[in-house]
């Protein structure tokens, strides 16, 4: 009866923590970490693009904010603050790949969400030789080269 006894309480042990799910860990300490690019060049005005990573408790990238410095009208101000009125989306629609053209931040909205969804930037993949370019991300045709900079430096203080 021991025996028994014994072999049901070893075979509900087995089912009960076989059935446990195990959170996986992500890659990354928890907190929230700022990179930036190198100041660069574009038409004449000085440009440096940022980006804020916040990484959750488990390890995991829970949300990505990219942003540029931008000089509209002789004003000093970012690409994601001027919103519409950045005024890409016309030329974005011109180029035939996005229908109907997308706005900056409409298609930096996508590349954000493609690093959370994908835990980092190991997936991308240049489609162009100067290494500014991605078809890796749906919605996208900007230069990529100074956000993934500044992303990969956040991401190299979160290891």
């Amino acid at each position: 009866m021991k025996k028994f006894l014994m072999t049901i309480m070893l075979v509900a042990l087995v089912l009960v923590t076989g059935c446990t799910k195990i959170e996986e860990k992500g890659d990354y300490k928890e907190g929230t970490y700022f990179g930036s690019s190198k100041e660069f060049e574009s038409y004449g005005n000085k440009y440096v693009s940022t980006a804020s990573v916040y990484v959750g408790a488990d390890g995991k990238i829970k949300s990505v904010f990219i942003d540029s410095t931008y000089n509209k009208d002789g004003a000093s101000t970012t690409k994601k603050t001027l919103g519409d009125a950045y005024g890409m989306k016309g030329t974005s629609a011109n180029i035939g790949v996005i229908q109907g053209g997308a706005e900056w931040y409409e298609q930096i909205n996508n590349l954000e969400a493609k690093i959370v969804q994908e835990q980092g930037l190991d997936w991308l993949k240049w489609s162009d030789d100067k290494e500014t370019k991605t078809d890796s991300v749906s919605g996208v045709t900007i230069t990529v080269d100074t956000y993934y900079e500044a992303v990969m430096n956040a991401l190299k203080q979160a290891k």
